[in-house]
């Protein structure tokens, strides 16, 4: 299904119960809309309404130059409005946890009625936390080349063209790469038989197909969806997780992450006057994805 964007078009696409509780699952990075989701059975179980779509640039989704985290506060409300959804609660894990504190904090029309931020992380200016600090390489590499006063996508577009490449070629790679940064419960969720074919989908959807025309190029095309999240994450967001004042927000996060360092969890949970927060022991980034019915159940038992 489509809906109209800012730039384009947005695609989505609806589970569950149709008379569900409405909850928007913002899609981690890279991601899209066929990212990891509880199953039909249990969002009906759960009397929930799920719908879910690419974020602009990844999947079918229209780009939109220059997108920052606080456009996703927008893009829901778009989908909202094509489905005439009156209020409905957000969910986003990973890279979707601070859009869905977008959608918290920039309320239009009192309309988010909950929000939920799985294994999120902080604003890059978040006062007296060190961004970097305990997390795992590969990401450092990566956002060192992304300082939020002045980004420059022209290396990371490069480093991500040839990890998109990969994906297209085999879907695993993805994983294969992360694996000797992950904890031992991280590897554990990831080899769950249907997490994990889920998770595949859900890249190479983000990424695209390999295509003949794809293949015939000298150089792999540039994941502007991948890069837009990476850069958007390294500028300022667009609102203070402060005024989220009026929606109450779960934060839920896993004691071992190091994609998302625990300390970007705990900055959050200081500032958020409505966060309940849960710090789940034992617990790292990939584990958010057998924790997305309780997260559901939540934000539902929890709409105001």
């Amino acid at each position: 299904m489509r809906a109209p964007g800012r730039d384009g078009q947005l695609a989505y696409e609806t589970w569950g119960d149709p008379e569900g509780h409405p909850v928007f699952l913002l899609h981690g990075t890279p991601g899209s809309r066929q990212g990891p989701r509880p199953r039909t059975f249990d969002l009906h179980k759960l009397g929930v309404r799920l719908i879910a779509y690419d974020r602009p640039g990844y999947g079918d989704s229209t780009r939109h130059p220059g997108r920052r985290i606080g456009h996703a506060a927008d893009d829901v409300d778009a989908i909202a409005d094509a489905l005439d959804l009156k209020r409905y609660s957000v969910v986003g894990r990973s890279g979707g946890g601070p859009h869905a504190l977008a959608c918290a904090a920039l309320n239009r029309g009192s309309r988010v009625a909950s929000a939920a931020a799985l294994v999120t992380l902080a604003p890059p200016d978040a006062e007296g936390l060190d961004w970097l600090a305990d997390m795992a390489d590969s990401n450092v590499t990566t956002y060192r080349t992304l300082d939020h006063h002045s980004p420059d996508r022209t290396q990371v577009g490069a480093l991500l063209a040839r990890n998109a490449d990969a994906i297209r070629r085999d879907p695993s790679s993805l994983l294969r790469t992360l694996n000797p940064e992950m904890p031992s419960v991280d590897r554990v969720v990831v080899e769950d038989a249907g997490i994990r074919e889920l998770l595949l989908q859900n890249y190479l959807s983000a990424v695209g197909e390999m295509t003949d025309a794809v293949a015939g190029l000298d150089s792999p095309p540039e994941p502007e969806g991948w890069v837009d999240d990476l850069v958007a994450f390294r500028e300022p967001w667009g609102f203070r997780p402060q005024d989220i004042e009026a929606v109450p927000v779960l934060l839920w996060h896993g004691e071992y992450d190091v994609f998302a360092p625990v300390a970007h969890f705990r900055w959050l949970a200081e500032r958020i006057p409505t966060a309940s927060a849960v710090l789940q022991p034992s617990a790292a980034h990939f584990s958010a994805l057998p924790a997305l019915p309780q997260s559901l159940a939540w934000v539902r038992d929890n709409a105001v």
